[in-house]
C-alpha cells in the first residue's frame, strides 16, 4: 500500500497480520549554534535550520481516529512542531507491543533525527501529508 497521507499509515497499520504500535517523534526547526549569516537569513525567511526532536509518543492504531484529532492532541500536549516522524513496531503471536516496549525504539528515533539519519521513518507535515527530503 502506498502511503499518501497520515490516514493511509493508520489503515496500513490496522491491516497488518500482527498488532502494531505506532511510534511518533515530533520535531521543530532550529538554527544551529554555528550558523552562518546566510543560514540565519534563510532561517528567518522560514527556510533551512536543523531538525530538533521536541516530544514523542506511541499509540496503538485503534487509539487514533485520524490526523486532525492527533494533531490537535499534539498541539495541547507540547510545543509547536513542524514535522512528525512515524514508525511502527509489530507485535508477536497476536500480542501487541506495549508502551514500555516502545521506549527504546522511540529513543533510537530521537537519536537518529538528531544525527540526520531519517531512513526507516515516515515524515508528515502539519497537514498530515508526507514530506520528502532532498
Amino acid at each position: 500500500m502506498e502511503i499518501t497521507c497520515f490516514d493511509d499509515l493508520l489503515q496500513a497499520a490496522r491491516e497488518q497480520p500482527q498488532p502494531q504500535r505506532l511510534l511518533f517523534v515530533f520535531a521543530g526547526a532550529e538554527l544551529p549554534d554555528n550558523a552562518t549569516a546566510l543560514q540565519r537569513a534563510q532561517f528567518e525567511a522560514g527556510e533551512g535550520g536543523e531538525l530538533a526532536p521536541l516530544m514523542c509518543v506511541d499509540k496503538a492504531p485503534e487509539e487514533l481516529s485520524g490526523f486532525a484529532v492527533f494533531a490537535a492532541e499534539a498541539a495541547q500536549a507540547g510545543p509547536p512542531w513542524s514535522i512528525v516522524f512515524a514508525a511502527a513496531m509489530s507485535g508477536r503471536d497476536g500480542v501487541p507491543p506495549t508502551s514500555r516496549d516502545a521506549e527504546a525504539p522511540l529513543q533510537r528515533m530521537v537519536d537518529a533525527i538528531k544525527a540526520g539519519r531519517l531512513d526507516g521513518m515516515l515524515p508528515f507535515d502539519r497537514r498530515g501529508e508526507p514530506v520528502s527530503f532532498g
